[in-house]
């Protein structure tokens, strides 16, 4: 099975990192692909990108946080040619205006990151459950198997994704509908970027794109990866909380 399979497909947070690399592997002619981002010229310069590759791309500014022009965008994406696959995917960390306090900082996270990606998915699994037909694709991270210390808003709306996604899933599947909740480990980007720490078994975003391109072709409800960080995640989220407190206290510090 190609990348081919799906031929018409929305992703947010295409225009860079694990967006942009799974915008690169689902290109190919005959394909539509409408991205979203934040910067107009990166957005520019990945359409390009994407049209070398044969694809048929829209690129849009658009914050995902605004539920109204996510659901505009979307209609407009189904309207020229109807959504097989719709991934969920912008997302920030600590980042942020250097103006912003911490609990701003933190706020921001969780609008974007869990309102964003509802904003994403409502009004594409509205068009999908009509037809009864598509797949729909949550970005989550394996900070979202427990919350962490290390990066509280972070890794909380990691696991407020993760849970909706799972809530959600049957009742999608009983329409016709596919939902795959994605848990990337460390994956090069512009999160990671920010990152002044030791990422074990840190991997580029081609990679992950492949990884992630091969479990939506196969229908997985989950993929995970990579697994060493997968099953060190599973461990440390099965310790009672007074071990995994000592534990998680000598990690780095982020919001």
């Amino acid at each position: 099975m190609t990348s081919s399979s799906f031929q018409s497909v929305l992703i947010t947070g295409g225009s860079s990192g694990i967006g942009l690399a799974v915008a690169k592997e689902l290109a190919a002619p005959g394909v539509f692909i409408t991205i979203t981002g934040r910067d107009t010229d990166r957005l520019s310069q990945v359409s390009s990108e994407l049209s070398e590759r044969g694809a048929n791309v829209i690129s849009t500014q658009c914050d995902v946080t605004d539920s109204l022009a996510m659901k505009n965008l979307t209609i407009d994406a189904d309207a020229r040619a109807p959504l097989d696959l719709v991934i969920a995917n912008a997302g920030i960390s600590g980042g942020g205006a250097p103006s912003q306090s911490h609990h701003d900082k933190a706020r921001s996270i969780m609008q974007t990151n869990v309102l964003g990606v509802m904003n994403t998915v409502q009004p594409a699994t509205d068009l999908m459950t009509s037809r009864k037909v598509g797949r729909i694709a949550i970005v989550s991270s394996l900070a979202g198997f427990r919350g962490l210390p290390t990066a509280p808003a972070y890794s909380a709306s990691k696991v407020a994704v993760k849970a909706w996604g799972d809530a959600i899933r049957p009742g999608l599947r009983e329409n016709g509908v596919g939902l795959s909740m994605i848990y990337p480990g460390f994956v090069k980007s512009r999160i990671t970027d920010q990152n002044d720490f030791p990422m074990p078994f840190f991997m580029p975003a081609e990679q992950a794109a492949k990884i992630i391109v091969s479990g939506l072709m196969k229908g997985k409800d989950s993929i995970a990866f990579p697994w060493p960080t997968v099953l060190m995640m599973k461990m440390l989220s099965a310790l009672p909380a007074s071990i995994f407190d000592r534990i998680m206290a000598k990690g780095p510090k982020k919001i």
